[in-house]
């Protein structure tokens, strides 16, 4: 999983010796600048560009606008014009570059505002139900909310396959029986903050936040923890 701002500093990206996904990094860019710096149709070009030159990208973040209440008081828009923002960017997307797999993001803070979202999608068009995958954003910073449980459960009864971002352990434990995927930067953060060097990792570095060895082995625990 792959931040759109990292390889946007690229003047070339390297070739991908793996399956990957693109996220856009929406909750950096609304809560630093208030809007999207790229255009729908500037982002379509760059992101098709990726794909085509580091190749194997399984789907790419739409242009998504987080609910969270952070970013809201940044912005100084509603939870809805959020989600419409959201709506538009999937449309304007695939009109612009539709052959990129492009991944259908549900924002909200409540229950009813989540579902109120799915609605929007099926008023312009865009059945939920039969993509490949839904993402559900603004949950990151909820891993022990009550309602993480019941949304994530309600949104998998309604046939949705879904990818939850930035869902950790704590979130993880929670719902990992109703999705098919999720992301999270936690194992870089604490390799970081507790200067871990993975006893197996041969690499010159001095910690493995940025390591492949260390995530990978960091993911195989955590999804041994969640099977026990």
């Amino acid at each position: 999983f792959v931040s759109f701002s990292r390889l946007s500093t690229y003047q070339r990206p390297p070739r991908a010796i793996g399956n990957w996904a693109l996220d856009s990094g929406a909750f950096t860019e609304l809560y630093r600048h208030r809007e999207w710096r790229w255009s729908a149709e500037q982002y379509a070009s760059d992101v098709r560009r990726f794909s085509q030159e580091a190749g194997r990208l399984e789907w790419a973040s739409i242009q998504d606008w987080i609910c969270t209440p952070a970013v809201l008081r940044k912005t100084g828009l509603s939870v809805s014009l959020h989600q419409e923002n959201t709506v538009r960017s999937l449309l304007q997307l695939r009109r612009f570059a539709p052959d990129v797999n492009w991944l259908p993001v549900l924002q909200g803070w409540d229950l009813q505002s989540y579902f109120a979202h799915a609605k929007m999608y099926a008023g312009a068009g865009v059945s939920l139900q039969h993509e490949m995958l839904v993402g559900v954003g603004s949950v990151a910073s909820r891993q022990r909310d009550p309602m993480l449980p019941e949304l994530f459960r309600e949104l998998h009864q309604l046939g949705l396959r879904l990818h939850a971002f930035g869902l950790s352990a704590q979130g993880l434990r929670r719902v990992h029986q109703y999705l098919c995927s999720a992301d999270s930067m936690v194992w870089s953060y604490i390799a970081r903050r507790r200067k871990i060097k993975h006893r197996k990792c041969c690499a010159n570095h001095s910690i493995c936040n940025n390591c492949l060895m260390f995530a990978v082995s960091w993911r195989r625990n955590l999804l041994a923890e969640l099977h026990e």
